[in-house]
């Protein structure tokens, strides 16, 4: 299916959940201000787009192609990103809340969360090798089968990460943050 091409575009303040966005390859396009709440993103492609203060909670995400595409303060609540086009997928967040949202089995290799809202998110069997978590809130997430290798949990909390259920091969983390890796092990630390 050949969609229609839209480059260099600017969205400002659009409610798409009143009328859907083209089906079409977004390229170095800008949405701010932009409502996609429980909006169909399916088989459209974003390549190199920025998302700036936009509500996308709940879309739906069948096929949607991402790539290098930047959320800055958006609302992602419950999105299953698993449903994306996993080819060349890669994203960055910053100071964005993507509660409830799953990335099962994605391949997040270098993703950058920076400030974000990580509550309720299933990681599990996720690549995440080389990720940062720069002062992300992690509380009651799922990281089961996952690779952690080398990604920086330095400055983010709440995480519960079962160190024999994930690969944390040169993974890094807080003194404090470390402690957490013992929570499984049923431990009194004092």
């Amino acid at each position: 299916m050949n969609l229609p091409l839209i480059i260099d575009q600017d969205f400002k303040k659009v409610d798409f959940t009143k009328n859907e966005l083209e089906k079409a390859e977004y390229d170095n396009c800008s949405f701010i201000d932009c409502d996609f709440s429980d909006s169909y993103l399916t088989t459209i492609s974003f390549i190199e787009c920025e998302f700036i203060d936009c509500n996308l909670s709940n879309v739906k995400v069948k096929n949607t192609t991402f790539k290098d595409a930047v959320f800055t303060e958006c609302k992602l609540l419950g999105v299953s990103f698993t449903d994306c086009n996993p080819f060349l997928l890669s994203f960055s967040f910053n100071r964005s809340n993507l509660n409830f949202s799953s990335f099962y089995k994605c391949n997040l290799k270098n993703t950058h969360f920076d400030t974000c809202l990580l509550e309720n998110i299933d990681f599990s069997e996720a690549n995440l090798s080389q990720a940062i978590f720069l002062e992300c809130n992690l509380n009651q997430s799922v990281f089961n089968n996952s690779n952690l290798q080398k990604a920086d949990f330095r400055t983010s909390y709440n995480f519960f990460i079962n160190p024999e259920l994930n690969s944390l091969k040169q993974a890094k983390f807080s003194k404090e943050g470390a402690l957490n890796l013992l929570k499984s092990y049923n431990l009194d630390i004092e």
